[in-house]
């Protein structure tokens, strides 16, 4: 195997070259968890992946609670199946808190802050309801619990880690705030060792070939920890050493046959953000551009598993104009399958393609 075969199999195993899955909560599910701080983004993220979907329906399952968007692992908010959301919060609040705690010094929030902030906020979505960000800022002010310099940000979040909050329905064009203890009533829970190894599991399937870096760059999780669970995974998954790097996935499917494909991928996709080490997608010289310092993901072009450019989309009434950057210079077949990805897009967010 070589590094086109690892951006092939990438493809597959990430369910875009092809999906078995039919619903946005058994992708969500399958994925392990895809990162979402960017909604609109990480909506699209869905959809690239189930092509028959569309934003509409992408936002009615979100509704319904089928998947849950909080704050895990590195930590940013991530998309999760509602299944999973209690035995990966608990997998991964610890690191989250760690991580935060300095932090959290400096902005003077301490157990005593949050607990207050949390008796809140739980009285006001109590019985179903839910709340916008601003809303709950304003109920926390009336009690007299400061929320400038960012610290509302991290009240929410440490909420979200509890397990206290997660998100709400969608009102208007706001995102809301909900319990998650009535947002997802039965409540999962595996030992911790079950949830490494399932973790694992989840990830080296729906994102190998990928190593041991690159899952706990992706998980958080120590790396003891990490190489512990893929010992536990030995029967589930293979490896296979390339370019002096031990890369493991769930499928010795590596004489798949690459075909002529493009996508148009959101910022924070997980096809490049889930990886430690990306040289398999992306040169060094144009990972620059694709990532910026302060560690932006951009919306990509991937064509035949290799990052070829940048995209973005203006919509305006009932029209979406595509533009595009490119790294190289496109031939005429990439061009009609860049086409043909915008097209996707377009038919996602329900619009029509405006002409350049």
């Amino acid at each position: 195997m070589n590094h086109s075969a690892i951006a092939t199999l990438r493809l597959v195993n990430q369910q875009l070259a092809t999906t078995k899955r039919t619903t946005v909560k058994e992708l969500v599910d399958y994925m392990g968890a895809m990162q979402a701080q960017d909604f609109n983004q990480a909506k699209w993220a869905i959809g690239v992946r189930l092509p028959h979907l569309t934003e509409e329906q992408v936002e009615e399952a979100f509704n319904r609670g089928d998947i849950i968007r909080t704050h895990l692992m590195r930590p940013t908010w991530h998309f999760v199946s509602a299944d999973d959301v209690y035995w990966m919060l608990k997998l991964s609040a610890k690191q989250i808190k760690s991580a935060m705690k300095s932090r959290n010094r400096e902005l003077e929030l301490t157990g005593k802050v949050f607990g207050k902030s949390q008796e809140i906020i739980v009285k006001q979505l109590e019985g179903n309801r839910s709340l916008s960000r601003d809303e709950i800022n304003t109920q926390l002010n009336q009690a007299g619990i400061t929320t400038n310099d960012n610290r509302l940000s991290h009240i929410l979040m440490e909420a979200e880690i509890d397990g206290i909050i997660c998100s709400g329905g969608i009102r208007g064009k706001k995102q809301t705030h909900a319990l998650l203890s009535e947002r997802v009533p039965v409540k999962k829970e595996i030992s911790e060792e079950e949830a490494v190894a399932l973790l694992a599991k989840k990830y080296f399937t729906s994102h190998g070939p990928a190593t041991l870096a690159d899952f706990t760059w992706w998980s958080g999780l120590p790396v003891t920890q990490a190489r512990k669970a893929i010992e536990m995974n030995k029967n589930d998954i293979f490896s296979e050493v390339i370019e002096n790097e031990q890369y493991w996935f769930s499928d010795r499917a590596i004489n798949i046959q690459s075909t002529d494909s493009a996508w148009l991928l959101p910022a924070f996709d997980e096809y490049l953000i889930a990886y430690k080490n990306r040289s398999a997608i992306i040169t060094r010289e144009e990972h620059a551009k694709a990532i910026s310092k302060q560690g932006m993901f951009w919306p990509v072009i991937v064509v035949n598993g290799q990052i070829s450019g940048l995209w973005k989309r203006t919509i305006k009434n009932d029209t979406v104009l595509i533009e595009t950057e490119q790294f190289r210079p496109h031939s005429n077949r990439e061009k009609q399958l860049i086409e043909k990805a915008s097209e996707a897009f377009a038919y996602f967010v329900r619009k029509k393609i405006k002409p350049k």
